[in-house]
């Protein structure tokens, strides 16, 4: 039985990747073959070199939410930083508080002249529920007065918003950047698709839990956090027609990966379908969908490096990041990537 400190490696401090490569896919990309365990050393761009006519990339089109909101109390002047974490309902949103105990149950907030929000509700992990108030659109509402969430692990002032966005996101929803897709410009998604590859686009709208380190002593204590996704019509049978004709499916990002292996798991295969999943990947888990999967760098016995190692084997993950510590890889959302095939 694996436990939680397996899953542990030694980081410095200075290989945390605080300001995003330009352009995006001059990053690095260590490949790493799940059979031999080899692992090369390229360039992102170099990317079409491992993937073959009739293979289909598997993209998030979620896009981050200026989800960090700050607030004043109406009735005492304190001011609260709320972060968006899930769409409750029509303007309700469950949200992290800070300091909570100005968040009570009943408060009224003021973020703009355009923008209230009361306090409905407080759950039991502390969680607020906000009720919103606004004219027109809540999200062109947001746009205007939140900030980008970026982890905390990043110091640096982020200078332009859109670094933290995927170039094909779409729908927003995400209290954070599925940063496998940091890498494609629209150039390398273009001459993909005219060298045959195809392109399957899904939603599933990360949650913070997805940076969270796993606090059990044993990982199938950890309870897994929930997600909501979406699979189109269009994109499900894109990944049939895939597997139909011997191409590879290839997840950019365990987001992506998250997504087609809970509906192959729930549906015994891919179909168009919507809604939450807490799937919760580590080493022994069967992949009815995935053959392959770009990812980042991820933090220390976080769900993130289990699912890797589920995928890649958990000799060839634990080496792998040896080397990339080794070799100075720039780890985390705004690092290097990593092609496993």
């Amino acid at each position: 039985m694996l436990k939680t400190s397996d899953f542990y490696y030694e980081l410095p401090e200075n290989l945390i990747a605080q300001t995003p490569i330009e352009p995006r896919s001059a990053s690095r990309m260590m490949v790493l073959s799940r059979e031999s365990g080899q692992i090369e050393h390229r360039r992102f761009y170099e990317l079409h070199e491992y993937l073959r006519p009739g293979d289909c990339l598997v993209i998030n089109d979620t896009r981050v939410l200026p989800a960090r909101l700050y607030g004043l109390r109406e009735d005492t002047g304190a001011v609260v930083e709320f972060l968006l974490l899930k769409q409750r309902g029509e303007k309700v949103w469950e949200c992290l508080a800070g300091p909570g105990k100005k968040a009570k149950p009943g408060g009224h907030f003021r973020f703009s002249d355009r923008l209230t929000a009361v306090v409905t509700d407080v759950l039991e992990d502390g969680n607020r529920i906000l009720q919103f108030h606004c004219e027109g659109s809540f999200f062109e509402r947001l746009d205007e007065v939140g900030q980008m969430p970026l982890p905390p692990y990043i110091k640096e002032k982020l200078e332009d918003r859109e670094r933290y966005q995927t170039v094909y996101s779409k729908v927003p929803g995400s209290a954070a950047a599925p940063t496998a897709g940091l890498h494609f410009t629209p150039e390398l998604l273009a001459s993909l698709e005219e060298a045959g590859i195809k392109i399957a686009r899904i939603t599933l709208h990360v949650g913070l839990g997805t940076f969270r380190p796993v606090k059990t002593e044993t990982i199938t204590e950890h309870k897994m956090h929930t997600e909501h996704f979406r699979i189109s019509e269009e994109a499900a049978a894109l990944i049939n027609q895939t597997k139909a004709t011997g191409g590879r499916v290839i997840c950019v990002g365990t987001t992506s990966c998250r997504t087609v292996e809970s509906a192959a798991a729930k549906y015994g295969g891919i179909c168009a379908c919507e809604g939450d999943t807490d799937i919760f990947i580590y080493p022994g888990f069967e992949f009815r969908c995935m053959d392959g999967l770009i990812t980042n760098f991820h933090l220390p016995e976080s769900t993130l490096i289990m699912l890797v190692s589920a995928f890649a084997g958990y000799e060839n993950t634990m080496h792998a990041y040896q080397i990339a510590v080794q070799e100075k890889y720039r780890f985390f959302s705004f690092g290097d990537a990593m092609l496993i095939v």
